[in-house]
């Protein structure tokens, strides 16, 4: 089986609260990376806020077309 097709099926399995708590972890651990990997934190740092705004905006479309 691949990891595209065992990724598929252990979402069918997940609860709501479950992707969630993947959000979740997904921000503390880049809070993590930025507080103790001083690279990584000049290389976030580098870019404008609206740069991240962008992004999210990009990445939440298909998310939204799928929702609504």
């Amino acid at each position: 089986m691949n990891l595209i097709k065992w990724i598929e099926k252990s979402i069918k399995k997940m609860k709501w609260h479950d992707i969630s708590l993947i959000k979740l972890s997904t921000f503390f651990a880049t809070l993590f990376l930025i507080t103790a990997w001083p690279a990584f934190r000049e290389l976030v740092m580098r870019f404008d806020w609206y740069v991240y705004l962008i992004l999210m905006i990009v990445f939440a479309i298909p998310v939204m077309k799928k929702t609504f």
